[in-house]
């Protein structure tokens, strides 16, 4: 008995639903999953035509649909993983297990161009923890950033944030670097540092579904309270800014107790209208201003 296309993506639907998978690495409901599992099983474009779900499948095809069906269930490995590719601002970008899946809100902020927080191009942008490059990659195709540094410890991230480089045709514009945070870089300021570091506090991720294990876990917690790579950053982050200069960061649940920390100071705390919490943006002069509390927070962790 032969399977088309549609048939395979309601049944494969249908499982999940029975499975009850965490969704939450690029869609957010059975329907849309399956369309991503079975197209990428298949080998077809995301935007497969209507008259396409026609189609019969191969044994082939359908050996690998069952294959990728089975380890998403029985192994709740993320999507993603499975067809070594996701989507971030509207850009495609390579994935493995050893980076996080791109995800964050920050993809809506790229979109704006950061408005109404800076007012002109920046000229040099620095995306730190970055992972599989997505945030520095999609900032430098949507703004038409000159230069655009990214950094991370992980030897597999600065790998495959230099595959997606070479993918979207940027080398003359990024530059990655093995760095733990600011230390491996040249002195310079730059008028826009954005990152979406690692955290989720100790407590937070051992409730977490369990999709999320097959992420590395030092891209995802920082600390009992999920700041340690927050705070580091706060400490130093004005001896990089430029006179006009913006530091966005995300932190997700861990903004009250970043609220705590420093009820005195203002951070920016950004609603976004795709959803999405947790990101906050202080300016070049903010950051000068409270350097010494976020250093002597910093070195009392």
């Amino acid at each position: 008995m032969t399977t088309i296309l549609l048939q395979a993506i309601e049944a494969t639907e249908r499982a999940l639903n029975d499975a009850e998978v965490y969704f939450g690495h690029g869609t957010d409901n059975a329907w849309d999953e399956a369309v991503f599992l079975v197209l990428g099983a298949c080998g077809m474009p995301l935007d497969t035509q209507q008259d396409e779900l026609q189609k019969e499948l191969t044994d082939t095809q359908l050996l690998q649909v069952k294959s990728w069906l089975e380890k998403r269930i029985q192994q709740r490995l993320p999507l993603p993983y499975l067809t070594g590719e996701t989507w971030f601002a509207g850009i495609p970008f390579g994935v493995s297990e050893d980076v996080i899946i791109p995800r964050s809100p920050i993809a809506e902020l790229i979109g704006n161009h950061f408005s109404p927080f800076i007012n002109q191009l920046p000229k040099t942008a620095l995306d730190l923890c970055c992972g599989s490059g997505c945030i520095g990659i999609a900032m430098a195709l949507h703004m038409d950033i000159p230069r655009v540094d990214m950094v991370d410890i992980s030897p597999a991230a600065l790998l495959l944030s230099q595959q997606n480089i070479d993918r979207h045709g940027l080398n003359g514009q990024l530059q990655v670097y093995d760095s733990n945070l600011f230390s491996g870089l040249s002195p310079h300021r730059y008028d826009l540092i954005v990152s979406n570091p690692p955290y989720v506090d100790a407590h937070d991720y051992d409730d977490m579904p369990a999709e999320y294990t097959h992420e590395p876990k030092m891209a995802l917690v920082s600390g009992d309270d999920g700041l340690d790579l927050t705070a580091a950053m706060l400490a130093e982050a004005a001896d990089w800014l430029s006179e006009q200069g913006l530091l966005v960061i995300e932190v997700g649940n861990s903004e009250l107790a970043l609220q705590q920390a420093f009820p005195e100071i203002p951070f920016m705390w950004l609603e976004l209208s795709q959803g999405g919490n947790g990101i906050f943006c202080l300016t070049g002069a903010q950051c000068r201003q409270y350097q010494a509390q976020f250093y002597t927070w910093h070195q009392s962790r």
